[in-house]
Parts: structure tokens; C-alpha cells; sequence
């Protein structure tokens, strides 16, 4: 390619100018009550060949997919691009608008993101890069103190091709987006935002941050201002010696693609249900009356199995690969998608296009609790479906990923 592979980059602020129903918590609540730290969106546009594609971090817990794809089709009518070239990925701040009761807020967001495009295409200019990988001691397994963490932080130098000024750091990190707790009332992006400003100021350069498989991952430190502080300065020094080694080259590979497979959830028998929601009552206090009536729904239609399309997503630059479902995917699958392809620089993340309920691996499916049973009481009119899928998902995702990256060599 010669290193004519082409970069733009913009970010805009996407913070609400009116206090807003929030999302993240189960408070009866939601309305916030003023700025703690402003959102951001960061979109990239990449120039290479035929291949024309955008990558963008948002500060959002993460859309339902019908309104990502609303943003992501809005994008690609812009680029003249398939929806498949443009990817969402976000941050999972549970400190954001709830764009379902905020369809101002949405309007806004889009029309900002869109902006964010025209900006960054204003910026083209040949860059290279180079993949690095480091660890920091940021999350906790949530589910099991002593089970597996995905502790990489993966990083993607870029610098201009022409004088090496360093352009742009891209993480993919692994922490949940809940420093700040239920009684934060304030707009925040949490410990993400708060990392990106300080490697920004340490750079002087663009910073996305994109999430890793933190489905059953807490940050190591939560509840409070310097508890955000605390996760930056960890990611800042782990990220600070890889960074500082990592030689940008020529970029030999770039190409962004998906594919959609169905995956399936079996409805409870109403016995089964009985339990989870008495069980969901004595444990986190969690009314099932509704999701009862929908469970019975179901079985009076004769409904015994809902269906999801799930769409994984690759951003495949050289040797490394940014690449997630619109989920919250548990950790161990991270693990095994880097494991199986004999490739740290695998980053296989939740978040992405969306975010349609917890995804378990199949020995988390089957410890049950909160991620995999109880949250569907509260989310099932969200996801379109009353259990999350069926055990055998994680490993059929494993599998796709592991198999479409072979293809793609």
C-alpha cells in the first residue's frame, strides 16, 4: 500500500444541555441533576483503496440495535458505504442519557456524530500504525473473585505517515463503565472519559477508548471522583511504556466487514419462571409480576423459543482486530477468542452496534444470577426476549470469530 492508507479523525461533544433521564441504574429516579464530566464521541474515517470505513467510540451504555443502526445507516449514506463499514462502539457509561425517553437527545447525538464525519474526512492524510499490548489490574470478576480477567489493554499507535507526528491512540481495555454508583446523578462519561482527557494531555493526541468483554467485570475501583482517578492513572501507567516502545510501519491490511447469525433463547416453563422470579425477589428485590405476565404470554401463543439476529463486527488492521457483538459478553470469551486464534492482538469486545442483554459463557449460564436470569425481569421489554441465550452461544461466538479471522488471513 505504500503507506497510502488514509486517516481522519474528529471528536465532538455530545453532552446534553438540559438535565435528562439517565440509564444505568434501577432507581425509580433517573433525572439528572447537572455535568460531572462531558460526553464525547470520536469517529475515524479510513481511507485504503476501494476500502472506505468508520470507526467510532461513543459515550453511551450502549443503544438498542434498531437506533444504533439508525446512526450507523446515517453514516454510511454520508461515506457511501454499506451499513457493514461502520462501526459503533461504546464506552458503557451507565452515567448517560436514556435516548428511549430522550428522542431530542438522540436527535442531537446523531446530528453531532454526523458532523464528527464531515470533520474527520476534512483530515485525511496517509498514516502507519503499530499494535501493541500491555496489562493493568483495573477490573474485578464481579461473578467470581477468583475467576478469569481479560487484563490486556491493547493499544493502536497511528502516526502520519509523512513526518511520524503521532496522531491518534486507540485502547481496547476491559472494566465496566460503573465507577461513579447509583447515587451519582450527574452526566458522566466515568473512568473513561477521565482516562482520555489524561492520555490526551500526556500525548497531545486524539484518544479512543473502546471496551473489552466486561460483562461480569467491575472496575477495580468504584464509588467516587478519585476512584475515576485512581482507574486512569492505572491504565495511564501500564499504557505509557507499551506506547512509548510502539514503531507506527506501513499498513499492509485494512479492512472493516460482519456477518449475522441467528442465535436462540428458550422460554421458561412457567414453573421454571416461578423460581427465577421468587429467586430474582429474595436476592436484588426485583418485582418479576410483569415479565411473569410476558412468560405467560408467551406460552399462551404457544411460543416456546424467541430468536435473535446477532451481528459480529471486524475492524481488521494488520496483525490486530477490533471486533464485538452488541452485547455484554463476559470476559471468558475474550479470553478464548485470543486463546483459540494464538493471537493476543484479538480484541473481541461486547458494546458493539449495540447493547441487547448480558451474554454468559456457558459455566457463567450456568451459575445463573443477576447478569444471566434476574436483569431480563427489569430489561425483557429492551431485548426483545425473556431469558438470555441459549448456553451454547458463547462457544457458537467463539467459533464464528475464530473462524472468519482464519478466512480473513
Amino acid at each position: 500500500m505504500n503507506n497510502r492508507v488514509l486517516l481522519g479523525f474528529a471528536a465532538v461533544d455530545i453532552t446534553p444541555s438540559y438535565n435528562v433521564q439517565t440509564v444505568g441504574f434501577g432507581r425509580q429516579d433517573n433525572l439528572s441533576r447537572g455535568v460531572l464530566h462531558r460526553l464525547s464521541a470520536q469517529v475515524t474515517i479510513w481511507h485504503s483503496g476501494k476500502e472506505v470505513c468508520c470507526l467510532a467510540a461513543i459515550d453511551h451504555i450502549g443503544f438498542m440495535c434498531e437506533d444504533a443502526n439508525i446512526l450507523r445507516d446515517r453514516i454510511a449514506n454520508r461515506l457511501n458505504v454499506t451499513r457493514e463499514k461502520v462501526m459503533l462502539c461504546f464506552s458503557h457509561t451507565h452515567s448517560a442519557p436514556n435516548i428511549s425517553l430522550e428522542q431530542e437527545y438522540f436527535q442531537f447525538l446523531c446530528e453531532q456524530v454526523l458532523s464528527a464525519v464531515n470533520e474527520a474526512e476534512k483530515t485525511l492524510a496517509p498514516v502507519k500504525a503499530a499494535w501493541g499490548v500491555t496489562e493493568a489490574d483495573i477490573g474485578i470478576n464481579r461473578r467470581n473473585a477468583a475467576g478469569v480477567l481479560d487484563r490486556r489493554i491493547n493499544i493502536l499507535k497511528i502516526a502520519d505517515a509523512d513526518t511520524g507526528h503521532l496522531r491518534l491512540l486507540i485502547l481496547r481495555l476491559t472494566a465496566h463503565g460503573n465507577v461513579l454508583r447509583e447515587d451519582n446523578y450527574m452526566i458522566s462519561s466515568d473512568f473513561v472519559g477521565v482516562t482520555r482527557k489524561l492520555l490526551e494531555e500526556r500525548y497531545g493526541c486524539g484518544v479512543m477508548i473502546t471496551q473489552g468483554a466486561s460483562g461480569n467485570v467491575k472496575p477495580k475501583f468504584e464509588g467516587s471522583v478519585e476512584a475515576l482517578d485512581k482507574m486512569a492513572s492505572a491504565i495511564m501507567e501500564a499504557v505509557t511504556p507499551c506506547a512509548h516502545k510502539l514503531q507506527p510501519d506501513e499498513i499492509r491490511k485494512l479492512t472493516m466487514f460482519s456477518q449475522s447469525e441467528p442465535f436462540y433463547a428458550d422460554v421458561p416453563t412457567p414453573e421454571r419462571a416461578e423460581a427465577i422470579s421468587a429467586e430474582a425477589m429474595e436476592l436484588h428485590c426485583i418485582d418479576g409480576t410483569q415479565w411473569l405476565e410476558e412468560v405467560a404470554r408467551l406460552h399462551g401463543e404457544n411460543i416456546m423459543r424467541q430468536s435473535a439476529e446477532m451481528e459480529l463486527q471486524y475492524f481488521i488492521l494488520n496483525n490486530g482486530c477490533l471486533c464485538g457483538v452488541p452485547s455484554e459478553i463476559m470476559c471468558e470469551l475474550a479470553v478464548d477468542a485470543a486463546r483459540t486464534c494464538h493471537n493476543e492482538l484479538v480484541c473481541f469486545g461486547g458494546y458493539t452496534n449495540g447493547c441487547n442483554g448480558y451474554l454468559p459463557s456457558a459455566g457463567e449460564y450456568d451459575r445463573g444470577g443477576y447478569e444471566v436470569l434476574h436483569s431480563y425481569l427489569i430489561y425483557y421489554i429492551y431485548y426483545g426476549r425473556v431469558m438470555p441465550l441459549n448456553r451454547d452461544t458463547a462457544d457458537k461466538l467463539v467459533k464464528l470469530v475464530t473462524e472468519r479471522l482464519k478466512a480473513a488471513d
